[in-house]
């Protein structure tokens, strides 16, 4: 699967590496979003309206829209406004070819599951009048697969032999090998080659395009218009959309407005001082709903993990404290993930011991082994590792080497900054000293998380595709710059099973290998798996939408779903 890191800003995925959902299971206490539709802005009979503002909240700046280097939710969420994919998903999680999506049809696919043929729509243009053509989509590809671009997407496209262009609206895309994930790695934005063929590739990254609107070319039926860092960025209707026949949206212009933390989100939007808020904490549920606003929550595909780091730059040179198997499963036995889920997520979210979600069809349920709370287990294994605490002064010890380390997360994201806080009492419970540090997100991500440079961080995935491959994030292959494993983790065992199971399209298969998986990344803990999870969304009065557009949390940018169609009541 496609990931990127989730502030949490919304309930989201990333379009620029493929777009999914999963089939989560329900939690107790959850909304049902199709249930809530029409308490939630949906109208059955009055009609759109043209114009008009939506201003959506966040607490988590961009770092760049530039669909090659997008690796975080906040990001995403800005160029989901502005760029079309070549394939979409629906309501129901297909993959799709829609009116606004750039693909005419679903790709012809040989039998052999080698060659996928992508004919483009022949009125697609970027919104400075030249066409989407199939150059677009060769030099996106191969850019995208190439380690001196240095993108984070690396593993979407570094399986494909070739893309030839057929003609200005065709492509043929042959793979290496089979690939099974492939089709959902074509829900994807790409980049237009007329304004960035010519720059260097080790150049890209470091581009005005992504980081200036007024360089940033986009195919969408927004365009980026202003971006004012840390406050907040603009998006205004194109007049010139090419797909306006079929998809005229009605909102003129969209506001991404960033405040400092999540309660100040939840102030804004009761208000009225924004339309849309993607994630709230579950603790202000109530009291926005005692306003009258509406709350959509269900399980999203999204997992929170502690994340270990095993290189030892980040521990002045020496060796990772965290090297030792037993080491990992001691603090994994330490950790009480239920009173998390009990006082934290408040019922809203579901433990998981491997990186499928509950409910899909690679979800290993018994067969990962599971780490109940167990502080006398946690010591025991700290001690058959070595960990004693030598001097009593109640931190235990290795070679004269204190165990503590720094454990990072998000600021501003009060559910992480409660979790850490729980993370460094149960660890100080078995003599791990944690000292905790809150980083704005954007320097964070771009700072610390992409290039690998952290000691312990708490984090969560986004699942932007449907399909269980991490390949991505777990594989020795995918080190920083190139590819999203930023805590160096190595299991030559873990990256042959990855291989294989990618490798065939049958389903039944495919889901043993990944019971494989589930067992030994469960024993070996590269992270500490924490919970599932989903992330309120409180949209105001003025923002109206059919039935079937309302906002479906178990898909990735779940929290946008529809907005093509949506409209807002008293355009301010």
């Amino acid at each position: 699967m496609s990931v990127i890191a989730a502030g949490c800003g919304n309930n989201a995925g990333s379009n620029n590496t493929g777009a999914g959902t999963n089939t989560p299971v329900t939690n107790d206490g959850a909304a049902n979003n199709a249930a809530a539709a029409n308490n939630a802005g949906a109208v059955e009979t009055a009609g759109p309206k043209k114009g008009g503002t939506l201003t959506v909240g966040t607490f988590t700046d961009i770092v760049m829209v530039n669909p090659l280097y997008i690796a975080d939710t906040s990001s995403g969420d800005v160029a989901y406004f502005m760029f079309a994919n070549l394939l979409d998903y629906n309501k129901d999680g297909d993959v799709v070819a829609e009116p606004w999506s750039l693909l005419e049809s679903l790709p012809e696919i040989s039998a052999d599951n080698l060659t996928y043929t992508l004919k483009l729509k022949a009125n697609a243009k970027w919104n400075d009048g030249q066409p989407v053509t199939a150059e677009d989509i060769a030099f996106y590809i191969n850019t995208i697969k190439d380690p001196v671009a240095a993108s984070p997407g690396i593993s979407t496209f570094d399986k494909v032999d070739k893309v030839e262009v057929v003609d200005a609206q065709t492509a043929k895309i042959t793979m290496k090998s089979v690939f099974a994930p492939f089709l959902n790695n074509l829900v994807t934005a790409v980049v237009p080659s007329h304004i960035l063929k010519d720059v260097p590739v080790k150049e890209l990254q470091n581009h005005a395009y992504g980081k200036d609107p007024a360089v940033t070319v986009s195919n969408g039926p927004w365009k980026w218009t202003e971006w004012k860092q840390k406050q907040y960025n603009i998006l205004d209707k194109d007049a010139n959309y090419w797909a306006k026949d079929t998809n005229d949206v009605n909102i003129e212009k969209v506001i991404h407005k960033v405040y400092a933390d999540q309660n100040t989100n939840v102030q804004a939007i009761i208000k009225g001082d924004i339309d849309l808020v993607g994630a709230i904490p579950v603790t202000s549920v109530e009291a926005v709903k005692s306003k009258g606003l509406n709350v959509l929550l269900a399980p999203g595909p999204l997992y929170e993990f502690m994340s270990f780091n095993f290189n030892k730059m980040n521990f002045g040179g020496k060796e990772s404290p965290f090297t030792g198997e037993k080491t990992r499963q001691a603090i994994a036995y330490s950790l009480n993930r239920q009173g998390m889920l009990d006082n934290i997520l408040k019922g809203t979210g579901q433990a998981l011991n491997a990186p499928f979600l509950p409910g899909t069809w690679a979800d290993p349920g018994a067969d990962a082994v599971a780490y109940d709370y167990n502080v006398e287990k946690a010591k025991q294994l700290l001690a058959e590792d070595g960990w004693k605490d030598t001097n009593g002064n109640g931190t235990v010890d290795k070679n004269k080497v204190e165990f503590e380390f720094e454990l990072q997360y998000n600021a501003g994201n009060s559910r992480r900054e409660q979790v850490s806080t729980v993370i460094q009492d149960n660890l100080k419970d078995i003599g791990i000293k944690v000292s905790t540090k809150g980083i704005d997100f954007s320097s964070w991500i771009e700072q610390n998380i992409t290039p690998g440079k952290y000691q312990a961080a708490l984090q969560a995935w986004s699942l932007n595709s449907p399909d269980p491959d991490s390949e991505s994030v777990f594989s020795a292959k995918y080190f920083p710059p190139n590819g999203q494993n930023s805590g160096w983790y190595n299991n030559p065992t873990l990256d042959k099973l990855w291989i294989e199971g990618y490798s065939t399209t049958d389903q039944a298969k495919r889901k043993e290998i990944y019971k494989q998986v589930a067992q030994q990344i469960s024993t070996n803990l590269p992270y500490v798996f924490l919970y599932q999870y989903g992330t309120p969304e409180v949209i105001g009065p003025r923002v109206k939408f059919a039935a079937e557009d309302t906002p479906v949390a178990a898909l990735p940018y779940g929290a946008f779903f529809g907005v093509n169609k949506w409209w807002v009541e008293d355009a301010k």
